[in-house]
């Protein structure tokens, strides 16, 4: 049962046709059978024609119905009294409300309305007087008016369906865009992320590199402890590479161990010590009371002195310096980074260096926006560079 269900609903039309020929079959058998009804060379055209609706109803709505009103005025001029086959007129004024076009539901409707009290007008019963006909012609228009409302109701309620599911498509749309949108932005991040370990612990690595290759010789204790912070420094490098590599990584269980933390305010000092252990003489300064920050606050704060003491070293100069300020205010963190370097022009330090990926003052600014910070930056009067940050403990809305 439920294929022959299923096969009908795929075929609609076999079902119309069917019906039909039902339809056609009872209304000459019943012509046949019973009292005469008008004249057979009507009769026989006309329940033709009124089958001919039902077939093709869900086709063709507005010119059946059309088709059908002009069998009704037929019937009426031609005085065939009411037919089995005239069921063909409820059925297709419900399908017109249903499928068809507006003006074709009004007509159905009006058309629906008027078939009743014209044959009962056409065809009265003397023995029921006048007020007997307008009772039968009420209650003949009843199954049209019932009929158009259904089908209307019918309308209204796909209509309804058709709204959410394009609401529902729409919105599974709009969440595809903002997953590609923030698979970009987590690319972006993991790019900035990136280039700041790199940026950082590669210079740090290089310049350890050629000092050791200078002491090698003459200062052997220098060379070896040169050599332990290349060490160091590329483990940690590794670590850092290591957590943000894995957040791409999918469809794979790691150990929490193989993650470290992110780095966070504590942690400048260690960097500071890290620059000055490189070769790279910096003051560094807290002021105002140390307390938590929100982690993202601590992480932008983190990587603009990373970024910062790394442009230092890369276009400083050799007997550059450079200091650094924290200043805890009741509503945010201060940040200030000089240095007193040659310094490079201030385009190249927003192309993010010599790498020109736009990872440098660029991604300072992206971190900083996130957090809803500002961020000044830029040349010194005589020589040298600053940045300056303010990080709020509430992004700005």
């Amino acid at each position: 049962m439920q294929r022959l269900y299923d096969f009908l609903r795929r075929h609609p039309m076999w079902v119309d046709g069917f019906w039909a020929v039902v339809l056609l079959g009872i209304s000459v058998l019943g012509g046949a059978a019973g009292e005469r009804i008008g004249p057979w060379a009507a009769v026989l055209p006309i329940t033709l024609l009124l089958s001919l609706v039902v077939a093709l109803r869900r086709r063709m709505p507005e010119k059946m119905l059309l088709l059908a009103a002009a069998v009704g005025v037929a019937q009426l001029v031609t005085d065939v009294a009411i037919l089995p086959a005239d069921f063909a007129m409820l059925v297709i004024v419900y399908t017109v409300a249903v499928e068809g076009s507006r003006w074709a539901s009004r007509f159905a409707l009006v058309a629906g309305l008027c078939a009743a009290p014209l044959a009962q007008l056409r065809w009265s019963n003397e023995q029921t007087g006048v007020a007997g006909d307008i009772a039968l012609a009420v209650l003949q228009t009843v199954p049209f008016a019932l009929a158009w409302v259904l089908g209307d109701s019918i309308r209204t309620r796909r209509a309804y369906f058709a709204q959410l599911e394009e609401r529902a498509a729409r919105l599974e749309k709009e969440r595809e865009a903002q997953s590609k949108v923030a698979v970009a932005a987590e690319r972006a991040r993991i790019a900035r992320e990136l280039h700041d370990v790199v940026a950082h612990n590669v210079s740090v690595m290089v310049v350890q590199a050629d000092g050791a290759a200078y002491v090698l010789d003459a200062a052997p204790d220098q060379a070896k402890k040169a050599l332990e912070t290349i060490s160091s420094t590329g483990r940690q490098a590794l670590a850092e590479m290591r957590r943000l590599l894995g957040v791409l990584r999918t469809g794979e269980h790691q150990e929490a161990g193989e993650y470290v933390p992110q780095p966070d305010v504590e942690q400048i000092e260690d960097l500071v010590e890290q620059c000055r252990t490189s070769g790279l003489p910096v003051d560094f300064k807290v002021e105002g009371t140390a307390r938590p920050l929100p982690s993202g606050v601590e992480l932008t704060a983190y990587r603009i002195v990373q970024e910062a003491l790394t442009n230092t070293r890369k276009h400083g100069g050799p007997n550059a310096g450079a200091s650094v300020r924290l200043v805890y205010f009741d509503d945010g963190l201060g940040l200030l980074v000089e240095d007193d370097g040659k310094g490079a022009p201030h385009e190249l330090y927003e192309e993010g260096g010599f790498d020109g990926q736009g990872h440098g003052l660029i991604g300072m600014r992206e971190r900083v926006g996130m957090v809803g910070g500002t961020l000044d930056a830029g040349p010194r009067p005589g020589g040298g560079f600053r940045i300056s940050a303010l990080l709020p403990l509430k992004p700005a809305h």
